[in-house]
């Protein structure tokens, strides 16, 4: 196989982590070996010998098959002849990681940016109006099926996100297109109020009423991204006003229940991140500072809560484990983006990055799925644990090279190779301005 990644050092306060070297290139290696294709926590469903007996295709066989399989310390999905399949969230992590390592001169096979967007674009969701996108397998929440395909808004908000990035790398107007249907999706089909108060997206399908903060942030955020592009006043409107009513329901203590629903009052730590770096997101495109308060008290929240001492990152506010490598790429992403607010951010990230190079990361190239009190899951999961750590750790090497001290990793340099530096685009004083002068008026 080629040599995707262009090796290079970098440092973080002079110091190396232990244990770091490659870890980007050899996770990029293992994941295009496999075709980008893998298993998931939730795809017990794909299970051609469950597809097979209709008997057992109930509401709660499904759902103890599906929660079975994601607990099981050990692998039966080769067994249930459950086949690994690429996911178009998946495929848009890496994407967007790649796009990073590109503008960081380090990829060095561009061929990979094109195969990746042919493949998200051939992923859509089938018999839809709009670009909009759903996972590789159907899913049994704790009330309704979901099936494989079904576009849902967080597959098409980490999609459309990912092409819009790489729009603004390629300039191909044809991928803003595709992220504006997926907005369009998300106003016309998903979209709904209730009384002057309440602003609300529905997921995981149309008619789930369900309010999930973390799914109206993101929706907000996306929307807050189009508008910059389009500057189409009624994305810019709904994205305040699902994000006001969100941001509403934050708790004194600074935390958000996953939703309000009677079954949704845990608070987690990726959700958590999620709703901040959107908050932030929102607060930079609209150029607002309704959020900040929300945001500060939500970050002080996350740090106290989610971190061990050591590093360890905890999936729940209360309790250590579950320690969940989709947490911990969560976590690396939400330190970084937040630097600003607490300025031991960088060393907190070096011991999350340590902790799990310890003990999440298998020499084969692939980052283990949870830590528990007593064991380890070992299973390779591609879109919850590979992407995401590949997106997580190309966010790190971006902020190494703008001296923000996060990263030690090394990649080194091969003898004789030369460092190509990409001069770094920079927003000129005009331009700076004209976004200071972007608001948007709240409609009701």
């Amino acid at each position: 196989m080629t040599q995707t990644v262009t090796r290079r050092e970098a440092f973080c306060e002079g110091q190396t982590l232990p244990a770091a070297q490659d870890v980007v290139a050899r996770l990029l290696a293992y994941c295009q070996a496999n075709d980008w294709a893998g298993y998931d926590p939730y795809d017990a469903l794909n299970s051609r010998w469950f597809s097979s007996l209709p008997f057992l295709n109930f509401r709660l066989s499904r759902l103890a098959l599906t929660q079975a399989l994601k607990r099981s310390p050990v692998n039966f999905r080769p067994l249930l002849r459950v086949p690994p399949t690429q996911n178009p969230k998946g495929l848009a992590l890496v994407l967007a990681a790649l796009l990073k390592l590109r503008k960081l001169a380090l990829l060095s096979d561009e061929s990979l940016l094109q195969e990746l967007i042919a493949r998200i674009v051939a992923s859509r969701s089938p018999d839809t109006r709009y670009w909009s996108w759903g996972y590789s397998f159907p899913w049994q929440t704790r009330t309704i099926l979901v099936p494989r395909g079904a576009p849902n808004l967080v597959c098409t908000i980490f999609v459309a996100n990912a092409l819009l990035d790489a729009f603004e790398a390629l300039g191909d107007t044809k991928l803003l297109e595709l992220a504006v249907s997926s907005g369009d999706y998300l106003v016309n089909e998903l979209y709904y109020t209730e009384g002057a108060e309440v602003a609300s997206f529905s997921y995981p399908l149309p008619t789930s009423k369900a309010k999930v903060h973390n799914a109206n942030f993101l929706a907000a955020a996306l929307l807050s991204r189009l508008y910059l592009h389009t500057r189409n006043e009624r994305l810019g409107q709904i994205a305040l006003q699902s994000a006001s009513y969100s941001a509403s329901r934050q708790r004194d203590d600074g935390s958000w229940q996953y939703g309000e629903l009677a079954n949704q009052g845990w608070v987690d730590n990726f959700h958590t991140g999620y709703n901040l770096t959107s908050l932030r997101a929102i607060t930079q495109n609209l150029c607002t500072s309704e959020f900040q308060p929300h945001i500060r008290r939500g970050f002080e929240f996350y740090r106290n809560h989610f971190f061990r001492e050591d590093g360890a990152v905890r999936y729940f506010h209360n309790r250590t484990y579950p320690i969940d490598i989709h947490c911990v790429a969560q976590s690396l992403l939400t330190l970084i983006e937040f630097q600003d607010l607490d300025g031991t951010n960088c060393e907190l990230a070096k011991l999350v990055y340590a902790w799990t190079m310890k003990h999440m990361w298998d020499e084969r190239g692939f980052f283990y799925y949870r830590v528990l009190r007593m064991i380890t899951i070992h299973i390779s999961y591609m879109r919850w644990s590979q992407c995401w750590m590949l997106l997580a750790l190309t966010r790190l090497w971006e902020m190494s090279e703008r001296k923000e001290g996060l990263v030690s990793a090394s990649f080194g340099i091969p003898t004789g190779s030369e460092v190509k530096i990409v001069s770094r685009r920079v927003v000129s004083q005009t331009e700076s301005k004209e976004r200071r002068k972007v608001r948007i008026s709240r409609t009701r």
